[in-house]
């Protein structure tokens, strides 16, 4: 009886540019609401709004970073996020070590 009402999280998916397009112009077109084409595809409509919003910056329609802005700013921070992780680590193999020596 506890499992009743409770939704399991979905997991999380990934879609296509080509796909979000579609999505975007179905919701541009304005025959039916970004809640209904959201429920028709079954999406969340968080994710149908952030792709319209997404789309219209690309567009210049409205202010923001580009999709490719964005691409160019994810680069570098992947870059650094492995020579931090190595740094953490040796961090708390020196603490470890420290530790061990008293």
């Amino acid at each position: 009886m506890e499992s009743m009402g409770k939704k399991k999280p979905r997991s999380r998916r990934s879609f296509t540019p080509q796909f979000k397009a579609e999505i975007v112009e179905l919701c541009q077109r304005g025959d039916r609401s970004m809640g209904q084409i959201a429920k028709d595809f079954d999406l969340t409509e968080t994710a149908v709004r952030d792709w319209v919003k997404q789309a219209e910056v690309d567009a210049g329609e409205r202010d923001g970073l580009t999709s490719g802005e964005r691409g160019e700013l994810a680069a570098p921070r992947r870059e650094n996020r492995r020579p931090r992780e190595d740094v953490d680590i040796l961090k708390r193999a020196t603490a470890f070590f420290a530790k061990e020596t008293r």
